[in-house]
C-alpha cells in the first residue's frame, strides 16, 4: 500500500512542480533540511500561510508524505477557507492508496478550476524561491513626498504586490510582498466591463466606509482610475479597487477579478495602516525590471535632470518670460480645456502685463509611468501662487515626458 502511494505521490509532485523546474536545487544533490531551513529564514517576511504551503509542497518533493500531511493540516487550521490547500490535502490522502493521474485528481472534476489551482501554486512557489526578493526594486525613477511613507508596486506578470518604505535617506526599503489576483482577461484596461486591470500610476484613497457585498472582503480602497492619461486616451470604466476576498475564500486564482487588485483578507489587513492614510501611490506594471539599488544611477541622473527642469519651469513662470515658460511644454501637451495652442493663448494673455508673482513648490513626488511608449514621469506637488490680487495653494499634477532628449510637460492640472 505504501509503495503504491509513493508512486502516486511522485507523480503528483511532478505535476505540482512542473517537472521540478520551479525549484532551485536537485533533491538529491544537497542537504535538504539545511537548505530548506535557510530559505525559510531568508523569506521570513512571507505570509505564514504561503510559507506553510511551500513547506507542504517541499515535503512532497522530498517524499515525506506524513510530514506534508502534518503541514497541510496546520495550514488548514490557520486558513480553513484556503481552497488550494484543501485540494493538496485531498491529493495527499488519496496518494496513500492509489496512483494519481494529475494535480487535483483526487477531488475536483472541473478542469478549469484545476488549472487555476496549478497556476496559483506555481506563481506562489516561483515567488518564494526568487532569491532576489527583498534585495531589489523596480528600475524606476521614484521620489516620495514628505506626506508619503510607502509606495506599492504591483507586478501583474508575477501576480504580486510589493511594499516599499521610504527610509531616512529618502531611498526605498523593501518591507513585504503579497500574492494578488488581477483581471480575468489580464491587463491593459480600455473599456467598461472588459475585466482587465489597468497599467499605470494610481493613488489609493481611504477605505470605503459604506457597506459592500461580501465579494470585496474586509476592506476596499478605490484607485483613481481612469487617471488623466487614461481619460485622454478615451479609456472607460471605473471602480478599480484594492480589496479583499469573500469570507469563505482565502484567495482567488491569479486571473479572476473584474479588473481590481485582490488580496486575501489577512493581507489587506496587513496593509491597512499604509492604505488608510490615503493618497498611497500604487504603480501597476507588467514585468518590471528588478535591479539592485546600487544599479539605479541612471534613474538618479534622470531624477536630477527632471528636478532641474521643474525648477527652471518655476523660475520662467516667476520671470513672466512667456516664451521661456512655454518652451517647457510638449508639442502634444493637453489639459482639461484643450491643447497647447489654447494653453499658450491663455498664458500669453495673462502674462502680457508682466504682473509680479511668486510661485513656490512643496511636497514633490515623482513616479515613472510603467510600460509607457516613451519615458514618462508623474509629478505631484503643492503649489503656492501669489499674485497682485490672488494667493492660491493647490495640489498640482504634471506628466513629464522625454521629447528630443529634453523633459517636457505633457499634462498639467489639479490633483
Amino acid at each position: 500500500m505504501y509503495n503504491v502511494g509513493m508512486r502516486g505521490l511522485r507523480k503528483y509532485c511532478w505535476v505540482a512542480f512542473v517537472a521540478s523546474a520551479l525549484l532551485p536545487w536537485n533533491a538529491t544533490a544537497v542537504n535538504q533540511d539545511e537548505l530548506t531551513a535557510r530559505l525559510f529564514v531568508q523569506n521570513k517576511n512571507t505570509n505564514i500561510v504561503e510559507r506553510m504551503l511551500v513547506q507542504t509542497l517541499q515535503s512532497i518533493k522530498e517524499g515525506r508524505l506524513q510530514q506534508a500531511l502534518d503541514y497541510v493540516d496546520q495550514l488548514l487550521t490557520i486558513s480553513p477557507n484556503f481552497a488550494l490547500a484543501h485540494l493538496i490535502h485531498g491529493d495527499l490522502l488519496s496518494a496513500k492508496a492509489r496512483i494519481l493521474n494529475g494535480f487535483g485528481d483526487a477531488s475536483v472534476a472541473d478542469n478549469g478550476r484545476i488549472q487555476d489551482f496549478k497556476e496559483e501554486a506555481e506563481i506562489r512557489i516561483r515567488n518564494y524561491f526568487d532569491r532576489s526578493r527583498g534585495l531589489t526594486q523596480p528600475n524606476m525613477l521614484v521620489q516620495l513626498s514628505g506626506k508619503q511613507s510607502h509606495v506599492l508596486f504591483v507586478d501583474t506578470a508575477k501576480s504580486r504586490l510589493y511594499v516599499y518604505e521610504k527610509n531616512a535617506d529618502d531611498n526605498l526599503k523593501y518591507i513585504a510582498d503579497y500574492y494578488v489576483t488581477i483581471g480575468k482577461n489580464g491587463i491593459g484596461k480600455k473599456d467598461q466591463g472588459d475585466k482587465r486591470t489597468p497599467i499605470g500610476v494610481y493613488f489609493a484613497s481611504k477605505k470605503l466606509n459604506r457597506p459592500l457585498p461580501d465579494l470585496y472582503g474586509d476592506a476596499a480602497y478605490p484607485l483613481n482610475y481612469p487617471n488623466e492619461i487614461d481619460s485622454f486616451e478615451r479609456k472607460t470604466g471605473s471602480g478599480i479597487w484594492i480589496h479583499g476576498t469573500p469570507h469563505d475564500t482565502y484567495s482567488r486564482p491569479p486571473r479572476a477579478s473584474d479588473g481590481c487588485v485582490v488580496l486575501s483578507n489577512p493581507d489587506v489587513k496587513a496593509l491597512q495602516e499604509i492604505l488608510q492614510i490615503g493618497n498611497t501611490p500604487v504603480v501597476i506594471g507588467v514585468n518590471f525590471q528588478w535591479v539592485n539599488p546600487q544599479s539605479l544611477k541612471t534613474q538618479q541622473s534622470l531624477k536630477a535632470d527632471l528636478k532641474s527642469e521643474i525648477e527652471q519651469w518655476r523660475k520662467d513662470w516667476v520671470s513672466q518670460d512667456t516664451d521661456a515658460y512655454l518652451s517647457h511644454y510638449a508639442s502634444d501637451f493637453f489639459y482639461s480645456d484643450g491643447s497647447l495652442s489654447k494653453w499658450s493663448s491663455y498664458k500669453r494673455q495673462i502674462q502680457a502685463a508682466k504682473p509680479k508673482v511668486a510661485v513656490n513648490l512643496n511636497d514633490v513626488s515623482m513616479f515613472t509611468y510603467p510600460n509607457a511608449n516613451r519615458q514618462m514621469v508623474v509629478v505631484d506637488f503643492e503649489q503656492e501662487f501669489i499674485g497682485p490680487a490672488l494667493r492660491n495653494v493647490m495640489k498640482k499634477r504634471q506628466y513629464w515626458v522625454q521629447e528630443s532628449g529634453q523633459w517636457k510637460i505633457l499634462y498639467e492640472g489639479s490633483a
